[in-house]
């Protein structure tokens, strides 16, 4: 073979190996770019799902009983008696309101249906199961976010709450017992159960007595339940109701008075439903 046939070859392989170098490195070039575009995407997200928790927590919604109407700008957070909004807070009837209508006000609204995700409320302290509302199914999660709030769960149901001072007809001290009373009408009874629920805690170490303004009783029983029934111990003596007075023997008991609907589930009876819980919210998102 003559140099310039010798020559030929050299620069033809010359060329291929320029042109897998350059190969490579357009490859490697595509693959950079590629992840740096889906490290933003998740950059982007990571930014908008913290955003959006915040907003939820922070804000109760617009028009404020959105949870009602089903329809508007939804908001989780509660707003107490006084009309303030608690910060970082979860009202659990806005969060069950949530989920009866999470593809839209969720899914569509703010993720624009390119993302689906879940919302995980966890309880911290006690034995009530976790919440979640929002898709299942958890292929690849991208992105997921938490925070601490307080949840009230069923307290909206509490009238009265023995960790508060409250008022005797029997002029207990308050140091050493916990008084409260509520008013009833025989129309209530139609639509709701009174109950006196208390923490397992106090189950067989409290003693109570239910009595009226009319039916003064001296009679204190041990609570070996931790849900004790008060609709069949009120006795009606006219038609503009009764004062019912419930008595415990030690004072801050951990107990409440609530009023629930004749169709709530018995199982939710558990004094911790009816307090504020510390819970972890998780929010997570995946394609």
């Amino acid at each position: 073979m003559d140099n310039k046939g010798s020559s030929t070859i050299e620069i033809t392989i010359a060329l291929l190996i320029i042109i897998l170098i350059l190969g490579t490195v357009l490859t490697s070039i595509e693959n950079t770019t590629e992840k740096i575009i889906k490290s933003q995407e998740t950059e982007n997200i990571e930014t908008l799902i913290n955003e959006v928790v915040d907003n939820l927590i922070n804000n109760p919604g617009k028009p404020v009983k959105w949870d009602e109407y089903e329809k508007g700008t939804p908001g989780l957070a509660i707003i107490n008696e006084d009309g303030q909004i608690i910060p970082n807070s979860v009202s659990y009837s806005k969060f069950n309101a949530l989920e009866k209508n999470y593809k839209k006000l969720i899914t569509e609204n703010l993720f624009h249906s390119k993302i689906k995700s879940s919302i995980e409320l966890i309880p911290q302290k006690t034995t009530i199961s976790s919440v979640k509302i929002g898709h299942y199914e958890e292929p690849n999660i991208i992105c997921s976010v938490n925070r601490l709030v307080k949840c009230d769960f069923f307290r909206k149901y509490v009238i009265k709450d023995f960790q508060n001072d409250g008022t005797c007809s029997h002029e207990h001290d308050q140091n050493t017992h916990s008084c409260n009373y509520f008013k009833i009408f025989k129309g209530n009874l139609k639509s709701s159960n009174y109950y006196l629920i208390v923490d397992e805690s106090e189950k067989y170490h409290l003693k109570y007595i239910i009595d009226t303004t009319n039916d003064k009783s001296m009679n204190w029983q041990t609570t070996a339940s931790n849900v004790i029934s008060i609709n069949e111990k009120i006795r009606f003596h006219n038609d503009t109701g009764e004062i019912v007075f419930i008595h415990l023997d030690k004072p801050k008991a951990k107990a409440v008075i609530v009023s629930v609907p004749k169709n709530f589930e018995r199982k939710y009876l558990d004094y911790s439903y009816f307090i504020t819980n510390e819970c972890k919210l998780i929010l997570k998102c995946w394609y």
